[in-house]
């Protein structure tokens, strides 16, 4: 039985709040539905954490009205820079100082009201409206502060949209961010009961058991007309293996959908806790490595822990000590089985009276080799170890952020929040092992090698699910370990709930690609940043690898890159298979951030280890802090100078610049302008909205002597394209010399190190390294080498598979396959081009797959285990006599190593898998053959094999997942003289 008792429906129509926790809803008709946006459970579907990239937001509203030839024209006289949102108004403002009153000693929210009462023809605002907008914050940010004023429509708050925040310096606005509407015809009044509206936005999500947190009556502006009167609806449910947790606004007069937000992302008197500081060894052994903490530091106790925002034991709330794993900032419970869509496990860590919670831990998931049977041993897979783990955990991030300032006042997660504002009501809840008993078997392997968070608004207790990871046919292939114990994904996760409620106010989120691969390099950058101010160093090669225990992968965990160790910059947006994609697109902003990161630390200092936790504790002031602290304070200022959050690259940069000159009096920005056009977010840096794939990348800085670089074209006068970075696939070129387009051959560039691609139709593929120096003038010569398996040139394809014209069109963008088993031996001949026999030094191939043209009716075969592993060049001259359309006249003129696109666990990733060039011995012909010999499914020790005792399942990929086995794919075939 539940330790938290069921409550009936409980309507407060003075507010139009309606409460319901955790009471089941079902549909019309009672039978379950699959969220919008859940994976499907087939196998060989991506569903392991860091390949998903599906959500289920909707927002029926019509389309964006634009500002007016006025509003724009006062908005260059205003200000510096000026982007619009969906109603007409600014979305982003940086004001010129020069046009508005100054008065240093004025009250910040006085200064905010007064800015847009005197630019009420700039923003559309009604006499006296700016005066009628509640103060959702105040708060001091360094030598600044930050204002957040939230609109009303006839006397009714906006429950989505209708904000501005404002940072403020001497007295000022230096910067502005809103999603303010002009003022309209006051809303028509509300007609629907909520009860209504509930059953809407309950049908809508399609959560057959729900548990209905809040129904709340309130305004959404409309882009095109007035306000509506709209219910804001909070759903959270779904089972284990797909979690769902939905904020909808209903019509309060129609019952019509206006906007759903998809919330799930995809970590005695002196109590003491056992725990993994960072994770268990790295070797996966038994040997027990944890840490006691306690409230008070005795002789045992390696450190002293207490909540940051009252000073209490983690396990005590209003009431008292839990003698759990319970207490006012979250809960941790066993979540083992389907519990019909509740968002919280049955049972805490087992009841401690001393309050000692240091409970025995045998690593048993791994020394069983995940073997189900676990569950039912007295040792129950060492679940109250887990619990105690992740409570903990839990409490650290509580308390890191806090002294950030992800408070109460800022929304953060707490049962109780005192006086301090904030809501409260709304403690994280951590289920450990969430599915662990239900999970492991086909289709899908539910509950396995993942962990989410549903983030809901303020006030709405937020859920976190850590899983248990298995090795999965074709999908996955890391050891037996519990998410429990990684806190670098455990971090990851509790970050989300961060950013979530630390931008765009307290009741909505991220919205949109750009803002949802935002929205994870977020978290991948508070769980790092955590563990390096305590010195904690998490299994990997650098301490900047996420998830490397739970993935076995020491070198990238369950990312493309190692955040200190990326290629990517904003023109490589949508770069992975899967097209745009929140985890491999939010590394680009992690591997941008990273680089502000280290420009602030190589001025500032990396301080002592001692100074480092002084700081995390929040015993020193951040302006005495080493540069990675100001570093990431500089972080959480941002988010909350935007008052959305459907934001892309360019905005989240803007916040940036503005957060360091609200905090630290822009002592920083030219540094941070550099880094963040090296990265390609320079001052010509541009993007069309939060879902942009194909924004306009600016490597050129404000700040710097930028290097100008002329791409000359080759021997021929054919076209080519200069790109920045290692992809050219789904990547925008930075310069070309076709005179047919726009852009030009030349590019600017700060100063530093970087790596480019040049491509051209007829001659493949060239990558470079460069050093540019301030102010240098210079020509990139592409090689005049010519692809002679370029179909531009006249060479052409025959064999197996399908898109045979694909593998030589001088891109990596599409590709060949060849689908069936076995996928040894099926090969393309390809005619060179030319008459005569040509002579071939070296050809290139990559591996990168594309994104899918139909993935729900193809899904098993655009795995990335479909790509090629080994191959083999044959070649064979017709001029000789030969008939090189038969196999049998090819002679073998090379094999490729065994790992020629060396992928190992858990997965192939896309720098595995793009374009690799191979020296073969001089060949003269005018034919050659691509013959693969495996595919990475096949062809990979470490995709092989039983490497589990779960009984419901295999793990070996050519037997467990066929589809898989028995298709392969390569992107590009070129061959060149030397």
């Amino acid at each position: 039985m539940r330790r938290q008792a069921l409550r009936r429906v409980t309507a407060l129509a003075a507010t139009g709040v309606l409460v319901i926790s955790p009471l089941a809803v079902g549909t019309a008709s009672g039978a379950p539905a699959t969220p919008p946006g859940a994976a499907p459970g087939v196998i060989g579907a991506s569903a392991v954490q860091g390949d998903t990239h599906g959500d289920g937001d909707v927002d029926n509203r019509p389309g964006a009205t634009p500002p007016t030839d006025r509003q724009v024209a006062l908005a260059g006289d205003r200000g510096t820079t000026v982007r619009w949102n969906r109603y007409g108004a600014p979305a982003t403002l940086v004001p010129r100082a020069d046009v508005q009153r100054r008065d240093a000693g004025q009250d910040p929210v006085a200064v905010a009201r007064g800015y847009l009462e005197d630019n009420r023809d700039l923003f559309g605002l009604a006499a006296g409206a700016p005066a009628a907008m509640q103060v959702v914050v105040s708060r001091p940010m360094g030598q600044g502060s930050y204002v957040m004023l939230r609109q009303d429509f006839g006397g009714t708050p906006a429950l989505l949209d209708g904000l501005a925040t404002f940072g403020i310096r001497d007295g000022v606005v230096v910067y502005l961010s809103s999603t303010l509407s002009p003022t309209r015809a006051d809303p028509e009044p509300a007609t629907l009961a909520p009860d209504r509206a509930l059953a809407a936005a309950t049908a809508d999500a399609g959560l057959a058991n729900a548990a209905t947190s809040r129904v709340r009556l309130g305004a959404v502006p409309m882009p095109d007309g007035p306000a509506r009167a709209a219910y804001q609806v909070v759903l959270v449910g779904g089972d284990e293996s797909h979690p769902a947790g939905y904020t909808s606004y209903v019509d309060a007069r129609t019952g019509a959908l206006l906007v759903r937000e998809d919330l799930v992302d995809h970590d005695s008197d002196n109590p003491e806790w056992d725990v993994f500081p960072a994770n268990p060894p790295a070797d996966y052994s038994t040997r027990d490595n944890r840490v006691t903490w306690c409230l008070v530091k005795v002789r045992g106790c390696e450190r002293a822990v207490r909540t940051a925002d009252r000073g209490a034991a983690w396990d005590a709330d209003a009431t008292g000590s839990s003698k759990t794993s319970a207490g006012n900032s979250g809960r941790a419970t066993e979540k083992w089985d389907d519990l019909a869509g509740g968002t919280v496990g049955t049972r805490t860590a087992a009841a401690s009276p001393s309050r000692e919670y240091t409970y025995p831990w045998t690593n048993q998931w791994h020394e069983k080799r995940c073997d189900p049977a676990v569950f039912d041993t007295p040792q129950q897979n060492d679940i109250d170890a887990a619990l105690t783990n992740l409570f903990a955990m839990h409490n650290r991030m509580h308390d890191w952020s806090y002294h950030l300032g992800f408070t109460e006042e800022t929304w953060n997660m707490q049962a109780d929040n005192g006086t301090h504002g904030g809501l409260g009501g709304d403690a994280e809840r951590g289920n450990a092992q969430a599915g662990g008993r239900v999970g492991g078997a086909p289709p899908g392997f539910p509950s396995r090698n993942n962990a989410n968070q549903i983030t809901p608004p303020d006030g709405v207790a937020p859920t976190t699910n850590m899983y248990l990871w298995q090795p999965v046919p074709g999908a996955f292939y890391g050891p037996c370990v519990d998410g429990d114990y990684d806190m670098s994904v455990i971090g990851h996760e509790y970050g989300h709930a961060i950013s979530g409620r630390l931008i765009a106010g307290p009741d909505s989120g991220w919205s949109g690609a750009q803002a949802g691969a935002m929205n994870e390099s977020h978290s991948d950058l508070f769980a790092v940043e955590y563990l390096y101010e305590y010195g904690f160093v998490p299994r990997g090669d650098t301490r900047y690898v996420v998830g490397g225990y739970v993935t076995g992968d020491a070198k990238s965990g369950i990312r493309n890159y190692d955040l200190s160790r990326s290629p990517l910059n904003y023109s490589n947006v949508a770069y992975d298979l899967v097209g745009a994609q929140v985890h491999a697109d939010g590394e680009i902003w992690s591997a941008t951030s990273f680089d502000v990161r280290k420009a602030m630390i190589e001025r500032y200092g990396n301080g002592t280890p001692a100074r480092q936790r002084a700081c995390a504790d929040g015993r020193q002031p951040v302006e005495e802090c080493p540069g990675n602290r100001r570093w990431i304070q500089q972080v959480f200022d941002s988010l909350l100078l935007n008052a959305s959050g459907a934001v892309s690259y360019v905005d989240m940069r803007d916040a940036t610049i503005a957060a360091n000159e609200v905090r630290f009096g822009g002592a920083d920005v030219p540094l941070l302008w550099n880094a963040f056009a090296r990265r390609g977010l320079g001052q010509g840096a541009a993007s069309n909205g939060p879902n942009d794939q194909d924004p306009t990348p600016s490597f050129a800085s404000p700040h710097a002597r930028n290097a100008t670089l002329r791409l000359a074209p080759n021997d021929a006068k054919t076209p080519v394209r200069l790109y920045v970075g290692d992809y050219e696939a789904r990547s925008t070129p930075v310069a070309d010399t076709d005179p047919a387009t726009p852009l030009p051959d030349t590019v600017q560039l700060a100063p530093g190190s970087y790596r480019f691609v040049v491509a051209g139709v007829g001659y493949g593929s060239t990558r470079l390294r460069r050093t540019v120096e301030p102010g240098e003038r210079d020509t990139i010569r592409p090689p005049s080498t010519r692809n002679l398996a370029s179909k531009a040139l006249g060479a052409t394809a025959a064999g197996d598979g399908v898109n045979l014209d694909k593998l030589i069109d001088d891109t990596e963008a599409s590709g060949w396959a060849a689908l069936g088993a076995p996928v040894a031996g099926r090969s393309v001949r390809v005619d060179l081009a030319g008459t005569e026999p040509q002579r071939v030094g070296r050809v290139q191939l990559s591996a990168l797959l594309r994104p899918a043209i139909d993935p729900d009716a193809d899904p098993g075969t655009q795995s990335r285990f479909t790509a090629v592993r080994q191959f083999e060049v044959l070649a064979c001259t017709s001029a000789s006599g030969a008939n090189c359309d038969s196999a049998a006249s090819y002679r073998k003129v090379f094999t490729s190593p065994a790992n020629a696109f060396p992928a190992n666990g858990p997965r192939p990733t896309a720098s595995d898998l793009t374009l690799r060039s191979f020296h073969i011995p001089p060949t003269k012909a005018t034919h050659l053959m691509v013959r693969v010999l495996t595919n990475q499914c096949t062809g990979a020790p470490e995709y092989a094999g039983s490497q589990h005792n779960d009984p419901r399942s295999t793990s070996d990929c050519a037997t467990g997942n066929p589809a898989a086995a028995q298709a392969v794919r390569i992107a590009e075939f070129q061959a060149f003289r030397n």
